[in-house]
């Protein structure tokens, strides 16, 4: 599983499709994005992580900069956010994080 992350709007659903050549009905079925969403509902991350590990692409946005949330529900779903994220990079065979469009290897040795 390749895990790609970086923060909101900084084109990595867009490096996805391209790097993989992939059109949108090629991206649904082998790629899951905006999992970040998912942790906060979840009873059990590692779980959570094995099962979206499945997929070719796993695709989160990182939550954890900028101002603490107010509500302590908010930084509960930020938490969870936070520990998925580490549970999927240590699951991946490959890490790409992708700041303003430009992707960077973190782990593994994928070709971009």
């Amino acid at each position: 599983m390749v895990f790609v992350t970086g923060p909101l709007y900084s084109g990595k659903k867009t490096f996805v499709k391209e790097w993989k050549h992939w059109d949108e009905e090629a991206l649904s079925q082998n790629a899951i994005w905006d999992v970040q969403e998912l942790a906060a509902s979840s009873e059990n991350l590692e779980q959570l992580a094995e099962e979206l590990s499945q997929k070719q692409v796993v695709i989160a946005t990182e939550v954890g900069g900028g101002i603490v949330p107010a509500t302590a529900e908010e930084r509960a779903a930020r938490e969870a956010a936070g520990r998925l994220a580490c549970l999927l990079a240590k699951n991946a065979d490959t890490v790409i994080r992708v700041f303003c469009e430009i992707p960077t290897v973190l782990k593994g040795e994928e070709t971009l």
